[in-house]
């Protein structure tokens, strides 16, 4: 039965281990950094000495003459105004004409200098997905090239296929991802191609997972020897934990650059995602 599987007792305690710690970081993040100049969530203020007929009669009154000359100043639609395009299109979809009008969200639009920030904050995702497509496609050219309707002979003959990340069944999600990468650094805000690919697509962890397992020494001798210290690298008295991440972050100088380069990412992501953007901070 699942429950007696002891690797899905170690996922699952694993997930709840870091979503608990997620909860409470942000807890204290909250408290010790608030933002009191959040006010879009508060409540509307009275007076001292005011009452709800108050707030009922300012919100009755007209928008002052200076707010709406901003509004025209800066293009806004004003209610004695004329309608919007989109008013008057076939299919009035009010979503793509503000992305094009008000957010200037088109083909190569995001291509500016200014922006060169923003694609730095996007550049680790980009090179996740595109790294792993160059080893899946060079590893399987034929099935790619056939778009996994045709087997070669060489795929025929073997009994099993390969598992993990290079497994064929890993094809369409490959595609899925490469084609989201595609589309979102070509025509979307840049900075939101992290969190587009990371709720999209399982590429994202899927291949760091295969990196660790191929190219990090520490978990092949896991692996050899499970659950077992690593004498050299851990201080006297201790033991490497269960978990093989804790295990990497325990030995992080015997951990190679790839595996820093890795766990040093998503682990940055995750505290500056949480500190930023629970206090109203931009954060993608």
């Amino acid at each position: 039965m699942w429950p007696l599987d002891p690797s899905r007792r170690e996922v699952l305690r694993f997930a709840v281990s870091c979503r608990v710690l997620t909860l409470v970081l942000q807890a204290l993040f909250n408290a010790f950094i608030p933002d009191h100049r959040a006010e879009a969530f508060s409540p509307p203020r009275l007076a001292p000495s005011g009452s709800a007929d108050q707030l009922m009669e300012g919100s009755a009154h007209s928008i002052p003459e200076p707010l709406l000359q901003l509004a025209v100043d800066k293009g806004y639609r004003i209610a004695e105004g004329n309608e919007p395009r989109w008013c008057s299109w076939e299919l009035p979809l009010i979503y793509s004409y503000i992305q094009d009008v008000y957010w200037n969200v088109g083909f190569l639009r995001y291509y500016e200098l200014k922006q060169v920030p923003n694609f730095l904050l996007a550049a680790p995702v980009a090179i996740l997905v595109t790294w792993a497509t160059w080893t899946y496609v060079t590893t399987h050219p034929w099935l790619c090239l056939t778009l996994g309707m045709r087997r070669s002979k060489s795929d025929e003959t073997l009994e099993k296929p390969d598992p993990g990340f290079l497994s064929p069944r890993v094809f369409v999600y490959l595609v899925h991802a490469a084609a989201l990468l595609l589309f979102g650094s070509l025509c979307m805000h840049v900075q939101v191609l992290t969190r587009f690919l990371g709720s999209s697509t399982p590429v994202v962890y899927w291949f760091p997972a295969y990196l660790l397992q191929h190219q990090e020494p520490l978990l092949r001798s896991l692996e050899t020897v499970p659950w077992k210290p690593l004498a050299e690298d851990s201080p006297p008295g201790h033991n490497v934990p269960r978990n093989a991440i804790i295990g990497l972050l325990y030995n992080w100088k015997a951990c190679s650059p790839v595996t820093r380069c890795i766990l040093g990412y998503f682990l940055t992501y995750w505290l500056l995602g949480l500190l930023l953007h629970c206090n109203f901070l931009p954060w993608t």
